[in-house]
């Protein structure tokens, strides 16, 4: 296989360098890659264990494009397909979407992400990758399961408003939380920065799924992202559900010291992507010495996890 295609996605950095013809000669490199291969499968593992994902890298394959429900060049699998940014993205999301108390009321009265929050993270990961990766059937089939899981998510909140999952409007506060922190956090520790073509065309890429899902709009542009997250401000607050949820997701659910170590990283990663506004509601300060402390280390841990976790195609 050629080298600077490997079917995983992504060149490897050390056959990269074979390639290049760069000063060292082939057989030390070759020792070194052989050296470096199961140490990656180690760390690949490891990264994958720790944050619910499945044990077994993806199986590649080449995708039809007429077949796929996301096409293979556009820019949400671009996104969506470096693990490290992702992961620091999806942290973001969940404290950016537990300030809508109809939302948090929903997963508070609904779901065991105290008792299992693996197993939710999993649920999340496999939905993303699915409506991201996969053909349109499999996408398709993942929307209509969530759609019925939503029509048995419904109650009273709180502050004595009635809330349902299936509620066009909670569905796009949902949608948009996640979209805008992915993209963030893309932003700001990914491999390259998008250009602003790049940026709106992620947001309209990624709308259908939320449409399908039963959103009738969603953000389509960054404009239109920043406008409705303005707009939503006077409605997002940290009540005693969503405190707990935040103190919950700043505890994190780790217990060997390393994946601790890991944890805070990307919890303070995700801290940082956070808008203003947000960390002021939950009490968090907003430190630019601590924001810039955390960037470098948080721009490594993304790097070591692309080159432990190929990015797929």
């Amino acid at each position: 296989m050629d080298a600077a295609t490997p079917d995983q996605g992504g060149p490897d950095p050390l056959e990269w360098v074979l390639r290049t013809g760069a000063s060292l000669t082939t057989a030390p490199l070759r020792m070194l890659t052989s050296v470096a291969s199961p140490l990656r499968e180690d760390l690949g593992r490891s990264v994958r264990h720790s944050f619910g994902l499945s044990v077994a890298p993806p199986r590649p394959h080449v995708m039809d494009p007429e077949s796929a429900y996301v096409h293979p060049d556009s820019v949400v699998r671009a996104v969506h397909r470096d693990l490290g940014p992702m992961m620091i993205g999806g942290w973001a999301a969940l404290m950016l979407q537990a300030l809508h108390p109809l939302a948090m009321a929903g997963v508070a009265d609904h779901s065991s992400y105290e008792e299992d929050p693996i197993g939710r993270l999993r649920r999340t990961a496999h939905f993303v990758a699915v409506t991201t990766f996969g053909t349109t059937s499999e996408a398709r089939a993942a929307i209509r399961h969530v759609q019925a899981v939503h029509r048995r998510v419904h109650g009273v909140a709180p502050d004595g408003r009635p809330y349902s999952a299936d509620d066009p409007e909670l569905l796009t506060w949902v949608h948009a939380a996640e979209m805008y922190c992915f993209l963030e956090s893309t932003q700001r520790f990914g491999a390259r920065r998008l250009t602003p073509e790049e940026c709106d065309a992620y947001y309209r890429e990624t709308a259908p799924v939320a449409l399908e899902l039963g959103a009738t709009w969603v953000p389509t542009s960054v404009q239109e992202m920043e406008s409705y997250l303005l707009r939503m401000q006077p409605e997002l607050y940290a009540g005693p559900q969503a405190k707990v949820a935040r103190d919950f997701l700043l505890r994190g659910v780790a217990r060997k010291p390393e994946d601790r170590a890991v944890y805070s990283l990307i919890a303070a990663a995700g801290t940082t992507i956070l808008p203003r506004w947000a960390r002021a509601r939950y009490g968090i300060p907003r430190t630019t010495l601590l924001d810039v402390a955390v960037t470098a280390p948080a721009r490594l841990f993304c790097a070591c996890v692309r080159w432990a976790v190929p990015p797929r195609q």
